[in-house]
């Protein structure tokens, strides 16, 4: 068994899967790199780890299918002997705007939750014995779209706050051995939304964004990585917490009280 932290971090070839996977690779720890489609990016994401010290597994599954996060446990186990800390990152939706509900097909909502729910589960599931044995920790990469009820589709908005609940009940049923938290992001800076809404849209969101919410910035990836490497790291009391990314935008507008009469 090697003295080295591993972590698992599905979705790991681009944004706050790579991000989170190379902040924990300069911090000491072993790696599976976790991929679907973005095979370039999944290979630039490994190097940029092994080049900041760490070992690393370069994995094509989908988390949906049980037997690819069965496949991932078991490969990491093969390889460093153990599950330190798991980070369930991946994720989908599909930008159809939250009140277009016409156009959400069923197989379309369906697929949204395998991804996000289901494959949360699942990689939990394959992982749980081992991070047990380790005294890991879990953080599931939510959204204010679950704990606020706004996002790009109804069904992104449901497997969030589905992931904020499967949260909760899995700090109670892992402690003491594993603790297990989220965090849920606002507006990121990574191609998600590019891609999603096209390069004039996320402008004028990011825009919009920045005016309206207390902090007035945006999150970049490696500001949640750095949130999911402190609940990974150095929260050892906190357990089942939902850590809002959000720049205060949960907060709504402040009301400008006005001046007292001269």
């Amino acid at each position: 068994m090697t003295a080295r932290k591993t972590a698992i971090v599905t979705g790991s070839a681009t944004g706050v899967g790579a991000a989170t996977a190379l902040q924990l690779a300069g911090r000491g720890y072993d790696v599976v790199i976790n991929y679907s489609r973005s095979e370039a990016e999944a290979h630039a994401s490994e190097a940029a780890c092994r080049a900041a010290g760490a070992d690393t597994l370069l994995l094509r599954g989908d988390v949906a299918d049980d037997s690819a996060c069965r496949g991932m446990a078991e490969a990491a186990l093969a390889r460093w002997g153990r599950i330190d800390a798991l980070v369930n990152n991946a994720g989908i939706t599909s930008f159809t705007g939250a009140a277009d509900w016409d156009a959400l097909d069923a197989p379309t909502f369906q697929r949204i939750l395998d991804v996000n729910v289901i494959g949360a589960f699942q990689m939990v599931r394959a992982c749980v014995p081992h991070l047990k044995a380790a005294r890991g920790a879990i953080v599931n990469v939510s959204s204010v779209a679950g704990a606020l009820g706004i996002g790009s589709s109804v069904a992104y908005v449901a497997s969030k706050g589905a992931i904020n609940s499967l949260t909760l009940h899995l700090a109670r049923a892992l402690a003491p051995q594993v603790r297990v938290n989220a965090v849920c992001p606002g507006l990121i800076t990574t191609r998600w939304f590019v891609d999603g809404i096209g390069a004039d849209n996320y402008e004028k969101l990011k825009t919009q964004y920045e005016q309206t919410t207390p902090l007035g910035r945006a999150c970049t990836a490696e500001d949640v990585a750095e949130s999911v490497v402190w609940l990974l790291e150095g929260a050892r009391t906190i357990t089942g917490e939902m850590i809002l990314l959000d720049s205060g935008m949960h907060l709504g507008r402040s009301p400008t009280v006005p001046r007292p009469p001269a």
